[in-house]
């Protein structure tokens, strides 16, 4: 997954993203655990999607946090 992609994306849907992302490493584990993966490249791309998806996710909420500041 591209970082712009990701950021053409609404937080809902970041979310929503992240927890399937989260679901599929953990069923990914117990397949490399059992020797049933057939491609380990899978558990870092998607170890660094999720990085992405919070480093987005961060990025926006210290925005959103930053904006009320220079408000009050």
């Amino acid at each position: 997954m591209k970082i712009k992609d990701i950021r053409n994306m609404t937080n809902e849907e970041l979310n929503a993203k992240l927890a399937s992302t989260k679901a599929e490493l953990f069923n990914l584990r117990f397949q490399h655990a059992t020797g049933n993966l057939a491609n380990p490249m899978l558990l870092n791309t998607l170890k660094k999607d999720i990085a992405k998806i919070k480093t987005v996710l961060t990025e926006r909420e210290m925005n959103i946090n930053s904006n009320k500041k220079a408000k009050a």
